[in-house]
């Protein structure tokens, strides 16, 4: 039998904080998967992806954040097995830089295990997706190239 399709759109951040000799940026560790990730999760009906992304983070990351800019858009499939028929997901998600203003990653909600500050050799290390790691590099990209004096940060 065939897998249903359906298509998922999900928001998320890379947030940073540069007030320390080297960078970080906030990761979560899934209680389900028990995965490192980066904040992410569904688009809520009326919501804008900048406004989900921000709300996932505080959620999930503990912190808040402001949005610097649009990163970018992924996407991939994956199956969920416990429907029958299996159900096949297209997810997107849109990943925005931002930076961090307020807030304690302890104080992330029951979906996530652990939330943590890390350097990006420590993400690229912990993150468990290809893809997520390729968005961190590119939010890192930018900031090494924008002025970090100026009114983004």
């Amino acid at each position: 039998m065939n897998p249903k399709i359906r298509e998922q759109i999900s928001a998320g951040g890379v947030a940073v904080r540069l007030d320390r000799p080297l960078p970080e940026l906030a990761i979560v560790l899934m209680v389900r998967e028990m995965r490192w990730q980066l904040p992410k999760g569904l688009i809520d009906e009326g919501e804008s992806p900048e406004q989900a992304a921000l709300r996932e983070v505080r959620e999930e990351a503990g912190i808040n954040c402001s949005i610097v800019s649009p990163i970018e858009t992924i996407d991939y499939w994956f199956t969920v097995d416990r429907d029958s028929p299996p159900l096949k997901i297209h997810k997107y998600v849109h990943f925005f830089l931002m930076k961090y203003l307020s807030g304690d990653v302890a104080d992330h909600d029951h979906e996530v295990d652990e939330a943590r500050w890390v350097t990006l050799d420590e993400a690229m290390d912990l993150l468990e997706f290809e893809s997520e790691r390729t968005v961190v590099l590119k939010a890192f990209r930018s900031i090494s190239t924008s002025d970090l004096s100026g009114k983004k940060w």
